[in-house]
């Protein structure tokens, strides 16, 4: 009967020694704490902005906190309360305000919740290990962003690195309709794009895009203002209808154009099918 509890405990991640029972967990620490923390800083300052940026473990302890120039003093104590929140309650502080927004506004009695946007769980293989909390950006949207890029910083940190190879047939059924070839989750994703018309202007808050043109031409429109921009499913994506202003090049087969996160984009004439790569890396 012993060893039948014994067996059942460990299927569960259970270890007994001595008569003690203990669950191996990962959490995080302190130097995983500074990698979220340069992640978000390193964002914000692309982006011309500022914050607080909130970073602690599993059980909602403070593990660090920066204070960027220009960020608004209370922006500390809210930050970590977004940070508490995200990590206690095992959800992105969006999924809160949202449901605070629409009535059920008795959840704000709760201990230790902070039910406004911009906290995040910091995930590692799959596990919670701590949460990053960011307030005090130029907006809530912002604020989510920043947080969104340090949680992404601990993604596939300890895996280890493995060659993914696509024969020929595949990359080519890919590029047939336009697809995603191969998808790192936060870290980067490659496309294998087809494009045969115009399209809407792109912001990505959060990627560079690395474009390697195969065949085809097109006019690309950089930089400037983007038009009725709105976003769209995605964090930190954002669509226009144009681009008002900004740099025009014509693409052609060969080229390598490299787009900043944060830079409007906009393929404005495409006269003949485009097949091109794009990697997208945070």
């Amino acid at each position: 009967m012993k060893s039948q509890l014994l067996t059942g405990l460990a299927m569960a991640g259970v270890t007994y020694a001595a008569g003690l029972q203990t669950i191996d967990k990962k959490t995080l620490n302190a130097a995983g704490a500074q990698r979220v923390i340069a992640a978000a800083t390193g964002l914000a300052r692309k982006l011309g902005t500022t914050g607080v940026i909130a970073v602690v473990d599993d059980g909602g302890n403070l593990l660090a906190l920066e204070r960027m120039d220009g960020a608004f003093p209370a922006g500390a104590n809210i930050s970590i309360g977004k940070a508490r929140t995200a990590a206690l309650f095992k959800k992105p502080t969006r999924v809160f305000e949202e449901i605070v927004g629409k009535g059920r506004t008795a959840m704000v009695a709760l201990n230790d919740f902070t039910p406004l946007v911009g906290g995040v769980p910091v995930l590692l293989d799959g596990d919670i290990v701590g949460a990053v909390g960011v307030s005090g950006a130029a907006s809530a949207q912002q604020d989510e962003e920043l947080a969104l890029a340090g949680a992404a910083a601990l993604h596939g940190a300890d895996s280890p690195a493995a060659v993914t190879y696509f024969e020929r047939a595949k990359v080519d059924e890919a590029f047939a309709q336009g697809a995603v070839l191969f998808d790192a989750g936060e870290r980067y994703m490659i496309h294998a794009s087809r494009r045969e018309s115009a399209g809407m202007a792109e912001v990505h808050m959060l990627d560079t895009d690395i474009v390697h043109v195969l065949d085809g031409t097109a006019t690309l429109v950089t930089g400037g203002q983007a038009v009725d921009l709105k976003p769209v499913a995605g964090a930190g994506e954002y669509r226009g209808t144009s681009i008002a202003g900004g740099d025009e090049r014509r693409l052609s087969r060969g080229d390598v154009v490299v787009i900043p996160a944060g830079v409007p984009h906009w393929f404005r004439e495409v006269p003949a099918p485009l097949l091109y790569y794009v990697v997208k890396v945070r």
